[in-house]
């Protein structure tokens, strides 16, 4: 059986304790999950490439940039430049941008991801899907944590994961949003490869970051009956 990955969404941890809950968190994820918003694609201003850099002098693990952004090419090109690991884009805002800014990407030698609004079909990225590394569904409206867990949005998830035996691609698939003890196992059944976790998942449940992840690790496996290794 394939690992379940997790990835942190670091605009929910608690900024006070950034190299207490970093240096925790180095030896327990797979990935970290940076919310770059604009304040314009949704109301918020969150977090910026410059953190990237500042995550870097303690960690060593891949970064995945979420933009929630009207100008993707205006952030991809400060992420290449920083090498982002990983640099995912609203399908909603790629029309007409897609194929050049996703071979930008690769040719950075970098993963392309794609980010799909509870809204938005699957059927809106056919046109490019095969090149994409990574596809992210959305199981909350974006720009805001604490939102309520729109179950529907699983089957998209459902749906990638057959799309994806049948034809090859080579995409993993990721959820974000209200990933936690009352959504994990509705989220398993689905099957996607990365969690992204945030505060109700993670960064909320205690003060003390080995406590939360502690109390995450048992709300996965109670729910799920399986183990987070």
């Amino acid at each position: 059986m394939k690992k379940v990955e997790f990835s942190p969404s670091l605009m929910t941890m608690d900024l006070d304790k950034f190299k207490e809950q970093i240096t925790f968190l180095n030896d327990h994820v797979d990935s970290y999950h940076i919310d770059i918003m604009d304040g314009h694609y949704v109301p918020n201003i969150t977090l910026s490439p410059w953190f990237i850099e500042e995550v870097r002098k303690i960690s060593s693990l891949p970064m995945s940039a979420h933009l929630m952004v009207t100008d993707p090419s205006f952030w991809v090109n400060q992420l290449v430049d920083l090498k982002c690991e990983w640099i995912c884009m609203h399908a909603e805002v790629l029309d007409g941008l897609a194929f050049r800014l996703i071979d930008q990407i690769h040719d950075a030698g970098l993963k392309a991801g794609i980010v799909l609004n509870p809204e938005t079909p699957i059927e809106t990225i056919f046109p490019y899907i095969e090149l994409v590394d990574k596809i992210t569904i959305m199981t909350v409206d974006p720009g805001f944590a604490g939102q309520r867990f729109i179950e529907s949005t699983l089957d998209k998830i459902v749906a990638l994961r057959e799309l994806r035996e049948e034809k090859g691609y080579k995409y993993v698939i990721e959820m974000d949003g209200s990933s936690n003890r009352k959504s994990f196992k509705k989220i398993d059944a689905a099957g996607p490869d990365i969690y992204i976790v945030g505060r109700s998942g993670l960064f909320g449940l205690d003060d003390s970051i080995e406590t939360s992840w502690g109390i995450m690790k048992k709300d996965y496996e109670e729910t799920t009956g399986k183990a987070l290794v």
